[in-house]
């Protein structure tokens, strides 16, 4: 018997040791800082693209609840490039296309919570396209200092399919030249659509005047060492209310490790 309980207990140290080495040595350096990315705050069909406005709240108040630290895109990507090692309970939260909802449902919820948050607009769809923001609410947001924009390109349209440079260059620098000419602010940071790009695409981006670009999981470069392609973490309706354990593993910084990343285009 005592011989038996002498092997369990060698047996779990060196299951402790062996799971703390993984952690440590392995696991540990491949922390990335999530980058959460919204769609639409709305009721909808279609889980990927529509986060109800109650489930929104939930997921706000849980990563308050939890002490995370939200940071700004901004703040993250000055800390990716002067090497700074940021604390395992830091996000960011981002969202696409610059939907009429993110102002309507999403900006009250982010602003009690003293969140900060990047929406990336599509320029010509601003105050033109039902459903999308008007630049009176993007003023209106602009006035909390923690609320921020970024280019989506003119139009939304799959950058690696446009074989033309001079039109890759209208939709990227357009972009931020329309903003830029509404709100009377920097647009420091773009957001390839669907995700999609190139070395010739990061190229533009970069001579455009931006200081990073997000995707999605795609890329040349794991773990977001390079901030023109950074990437981020589809938040779904069902993440939280039906499936918490999902909600924790996107808000982990290793939700990166173990998905299998795509082609940039």
């Amino acid at each position: 018997m005592q011989k038996l309980i002498r092997r369990l207990a060698l047996f779990l140290i060196v299951t402790v040791i062996l799971l703390t080495a993984f952690y440590y040595l392995w696991l540990s350096p491949r922390y990335v800082v999530p980058i959460l990315m919204y769609h639409r705050i709305a009721d909808g069909p279609n889980e990927s693209l529509y986060v109800s406005p109650d489930t929104f709240l939930r997921q706000m108040a849980y990563i308050k609840w939890r002490g995370y630290t939200v940071i700004s895109l901004d703040e993250l990507v000055e800390g990716i490039k002067s090497g700074k090692k940021f604390k395992h309970n830091t996000v960011v939260i981002t969202f696409d296309d610059g939907y009429e909802d993110n102002y309507e449902a999403a900006y009250s919820v982010l602003k009690s919570n003293g969140f900060p948050a990047t929406i990336f607009l599509i320029s010509n769809y601003i105050d033109k396209k039902q459903g999308y923001l008007k630049w009176q609410e993007i003023e209106e947001m602009l006035k909390d200092s923690k609320i921020t924009f970024g280019g989506h390109a003119r139009n939304n349209i799959y950058l690696p399919d446009v074989k033309s440079k001079s039109r890759l260059k209208n939709e990227i620098a357009g972009c931020k030249k329309d903003i830029e000419a509404k709100i009377g602010q920097n647009i420091d940071y773009f957001c390839y659509p669907t995700g999609g790009f190139t070395e010739e695409i990061k190229k533009i981006v970069k001579e455009a005047g931006y200081k990073g670009a997000c995707t999605t999981n795609r890329g040349f470069v794991r773990f977001n060492k390079d901030v023109y392609e950074l990437k981020r973490i589809k938040i779904k309706g069902s993440d939280f209310v039906e499936k918490p354990l999902s909600f924790w593993a996107k808000l982990s910084g290793y939700y990166n490790v173990f998905r299998r990343g795509k082609k940039p285009y």
